[in-house]
């Protein structure tokens, strides 16, 4: 069973997507969209469900390091209800706390040069995000 992981931010949505054995996550895109126009990500995130034949989409949910929520914790929390009145799969909210540095270190690590580690920063997250799910499932 696939499932997608999405890392949603101001002008950018990550995108990963799994196995159909849902075992390994890896990136599939980056979607870029007017600055906090999360209706026009609503409806590229619709597409790439349709698209793909998912089961279950897994959207990072930001939270502060207190575990409590924030206005971007806010936003993921919208925008996964939003997501849910327009697809029939579940919607889960996963804890994405330190996913952009922890893909920030990952990709340090690989030496890849700054524009593309900026291109590929919330693809990578997306990927972390949804691979830690995949992770806790087994």
């Amino acid at each position: 069973m696939k499932r997608l992981g999405f890392d949603l931010g101001n002008k950018t949505l990550g995108v990963a997507i799994s196995d159909d054995m849902g075992v390994f996550a890896r990136g599939l895109d980056t979607i870029r969209f007017a600055d906090r126009d999360f209706a026009e990500a609503l409806q590229k995130a619709v597409e790439l469900i349709q698209t793909n034949d998912v089961a279950e989409v897994v959207l990072g949910h930001p939270k502060n390091m207190n575990g409590t929520v924030g206005e971007q914790g806010k936003i993921a929390e919208q925008f996964a209800a939003d997501l849910k009145q327009r697809v029939t799969i579940p919607v889960v909210l996963w804890d994405e706390r330190l996913t952009s540095k922890m893909a920030q270190s990952m990709m340090t690590a690989q030496n890849l040069r700054r524009k593309q580690k900026k291109a590929d920063k919330d693809k990578m997250a997306a990927v972390i995000i949804l691979q830690s799910y995949l992770d806790q499932r087994k």
